[in-house]
């Protein structure tokens, strides 16, 4: 049962300031649109946690409810569902309306003060009012993050040679295993952990002993988050809680929490990149709520939001781009990652990609892809020109295919730059210089296989994002082609001396 019966605060004698009432009517919020339970919640959590609550005043839940929203026009709305759900009708989406949904599919739910609380708010829970944002997330290869990670073998190996510790013993170093919460504050921090219910806890607290249930993998924000409901992925990776805004999803700090090391260089490039230099010179004059978003009214020049997600129009109304939370809707080539730039996966779950060889890649080691888990042509070219549309919302034809040439020209490239290393690897490994495929053994752990690793972790994939977001120097001298070339020709030098060494 959804609402329960009022009276909580009475039990322990708590009331809500006049301050936070106060600060309530400011922020447009009509105490008679509270449910009597998030009004519960309200009463103790505004002193408990007052930067919480104060967040949840500011957002857009606080101030429409579902019933107002569907009034809009249909293009603006910021809800996929035709009607609202029953126990929404004429009430504001407070705490009570996200944390007691569907309390049988949550394994974390759990008894507090007579409500069915879950800590851990889903997609599915999300889905009540956003269905088609979900069901486009649930395709995006984001929402398998952590499938696709814990569940190849061969980048398990890797996180593991990142994160456990070195030891030596007998003048021999090895790797022991990571540890649980190590991966969660590294590599599952983006990925997203698997949260598990693992029992209960009594705490102390000012209303007296309270039950909690105890969750491992807690806490996280991994965009492909495994919940206790089993669905993929968590919304507050983007729009984070408790204000949920689309503000904070549309600007570029927010895609740089991930997308920041040398292995997915997406938000230094765009630092340095002429879209970059004037989104940090004149963002404050944009307006980043409105749905849709415009063109030349609204922003002046992309952010990762309008190349890969955004409802965009031209100023007469007419759509540029669909909005989409399949982030790669328009892109028909995967630029990072991986060993060689590849068509996209044709599913989100890269973990069942087997290549000739047995390994769970997209692409042969020598470079060709494993086309019948890729997308086609047809689907290739019909993502590319979903992307040239943004583009041209500001620029030439002629300038944006000139721009996609370069782009493809770049892929062609830093694949081969890729080869050329991996050839010399394989060389390497055949001639029992260092021990990794033909001997069975890992091929992340010694020093000339960490350099053959940086070559198309690192460098490779600055190279192409530069080349894809114009920032041209990061992929030169920065951390692109430059060592890109360094690397190959000290990886030759490393098996001509071992070779030296060996006669």
């Amino acid at each position: 049962m959804f609402f329960l019966f009022y009276g909580i605060m009475k039990k322990f004698h708590i009331t809500i300031g006049t301050a936070v009432i106060g600060f309530l009517l400011l922020a447009g919020v009509r105490a008679g649109d509270i449910s009597p339970a998030t009004q519960a919640c309200l009463d103790c959590h505004a002193d408990l946690m007052p930067g919480l609550v104060e967040d949840w005043y500011h957002s857009r839940h606080a101030r429409m409810t579902p019933a107002e929203a569907l009034l809009l026009p249909e293009i603006e709305r910021r809800v996929s569902i035709s009607d609202s759900p029953g126990y929404l009708t004429g009430t504001v989406v407070g705490c009570a309306e996200c944390h007691t949904l569907l309390p049988g599919e949550h394994e974390d739910t759990f008894e507090h003060f007579d409500y069915p609380v879950h800590a851990v708010v889903s997609p599915n829970d999300c889905a009540v009012c956003h269905p088609a944002e979900w069901e486009q997330y649930s395709k995006n290869i984001m929402s398998f993050a952590n499938i696709n990670l814990t569940q190849n073998d061969l980048y398990q190996t890797m996180v593991n040679e990142i994160n456990g510790l070195p030891e030596l013993i007998d003048n021999q170093l090895t790797t022991g295993e990571s540890d649980p919460l190590t991966d969660m504050s590294s590599c599952l921090s983006c990925h997203g952990t698997e949260i598990r219910v693992t029992g209960t806890a009594k705490r102390e607290t000012d209303l007296g002993t309270l039950e909690f249930p105890v969750l491992e993998g807690w806490p996280n924000q991994g965009v492909g988050r495994i919940n206790p409901d089993g669905s993929f992925g968590a919304c507050t990776a983007c729009h984070t809680r408790h204000v949920f805004s689309i503000e904070t999803a549309r600007k570029p700090y927010t895609c740089a929490q991930c997308h920041k090391g040398p292995d997915v260089p997406a938000y230094p490039v765009y630092q340095v990149s002429k879209h970059g230099n004037v989104f940090f010179s004149q963002n404050s004059h944009w307006d980043f709520e409105p749905v849709p978003w415009t063109a030349g009214r609204d922003f002046a020049a992309p952010t990762c939001a309008v190349c890969h997600i955004s409802l965009v129009t031209d100023k007469d109304g007419t759509i540029i781009s669909e909005r989409t939370h399949r982030m790669n809707d328009r892109l028909p080539q995967r630029l990072f990652g991986l060993i060689y730039s590849h068509p996209h996966p044709a599913t989100p779950n890269t973990s069942i990609i087997t290549n000739k060889a047995g390994f769970p890649l997209p692409t042969e080691l020598t470079g060709e892809p494993v086309e019948e888990f890729l997308i086609d042509r047809k689907e290739q070219e019909k993502r590319l020109h979903n992307m040239q549309k943004v583009c041209r919302a500001c620029h030439s034809t002629t300038w944006t295919e000139g721009h996609f040439a370069a782009l493809d020209r770049a892929v062609e490239t830093t694949n081969e730059m890729t080869w050329q290393a991996t050839d010399l690897m394989t060389t390497i490994w055949t001639e029992g210089l260092a021990l990794g495929l033909p001997q069975g053994s890992i091929i992340f752990d010694e020093a000339i296989e960490k350099q053959w690793t940086e070559q198309w972790l690192f460098y490779v994939n600055s190279t192409r994002f530069a080349a894809a977001m114009m920032g041209a120097d990061y992929g030169v001298f920065a951390n692109g082609r430059w060592y890109m070339a360094k690397n190959v020709r000290e990886m030759r030098d490393w098996l001509e001396l071992h070779n030296r060494l060996k006669k």
